[in-house]
């Protein structure tokens, strides 16, 4: 919790609290709790994936064991709603809200089933993918900003309206993620560069690739990603250089672009002013095409 992070889960549930009217001292309870539900998921994942780097330090799991991983990762996340129970509110607003927190946490945990199950799943179609990291990562920004809304006692419309932005603003996020995991500079990333690659995840770069290759490339992504006879280098630099062939790169970012339309139609219609829109549209731009 106290290595650097974006702390985007906690800035969106002020975000949307303020927009709607509440204060960052009464945010502040659901704020934390969501930044300790991502962090237990961030344990569980990296252990998972036999990830060694998270924030440019050693993972949980790595620095100690796996069963000091699973047992941090299940206390943190009792400890996020002990957090989200002291938000001083009336009791039907925590009541809502912490019906999201927990539905948000079994949908998070289904994505992730969905993330490990596609690993050796000889097809995965673009909906398939999509559709799990709305579970795996979008339903939570989603969620945040919903949080927001209610804790100010925004109404139903504007609190669902706000939601699918997040939906859209946390695709926009997970298909950058996917590009940055091939692309990023290694120094700011925070992560280890080709992990996805490395662990065999079919993101969409990787789906994309499938249906734009020729017979020749098509048998050497599946070579790739269901054999182990290659170090992590050459498996990602060829893997890579796939990629740039079909021009995969520029494909997501075009599905980025995309889904940050959709975020900027969906802010337009909420009741807010122009000023407080803005912010939303700024974020949305600023998450999308961020480099780590």
């Amino acid at each position: 919790m106290a290595q650097e992070g974006k702390r985007l889960r906690p800035q969106l549930v002020i975000t949307a609290a303020e927009l709607f009217g509440a204060t960052k001292e009464e945010a502040f309870y659901p704020a934390t709790a969501f930044e300790m539900l991502h962090n237990f998921t961030l344990i569980h994942d990296d252990f998972m994936d036999n990830a060694s780097i998270r924030r440019g330090k050693e993972t949980i799991y790595k620095k100690w064991n796996s069963n000091i991983a699973i047992l941090s990762g299940d206390v943190l996340a009792s400890l996020a709603m002990q957090q989200l129970l002291k938000t001083p509110c009336i009791p039907e607003i925590l009541i809502t809200m912490s019906k999201l927190f927990l539905q948000t946490t079994i949908e998070v945990c289904e994505g992730q089933q969905f993330d490990l199950d596609y690993e050796t799943k000889e097809e995965v179609t673009i909906d398939d993918y999509l559709n799990m990291i709305r579970l795996k990562t979008a339903v939570m920004l989603a969620a945040c900003l919903k949080t927001g809304a209610i804790l100010a006692n925004a109404n139903e419309r504007d609190q669902n309206i706000l939601y699918e932005y997040g939906i859209n603003l946390g695709m926009a996020f997970q298909l950058m993620d996917d590009v940055l995991d091939v692309y990023a500079n290694a120094e700011t990333f925070g992560k280890e560069v080709g992990g996805d690659i490395q662990e065999n995840k079919k993101t969409y770069l990787y789906i994309i690739a499938l249906l734009n290759a020729s017979e020749v490339q098509k048998n050497q992504l599946h070579h790739y990603f269901t054999t182990n006879h290659y170090s992590k280098n050459e498996k990602y630099n060829a893997v890579k250089a796939i990629f740039n062939d079909l021009q995969c790169k520029e494909k997501t970012e075009d599905k980025i672009d995309e889904y940050l339309q959709k975020a900027c139609q969906n802010v337009n219609l909420l009741s807010l002013n122009s000023a407080q829109k803005e912010v939303l549209i700024h974020l949305a731009f600023k998450l999308s095409k961020r480099n780590k």
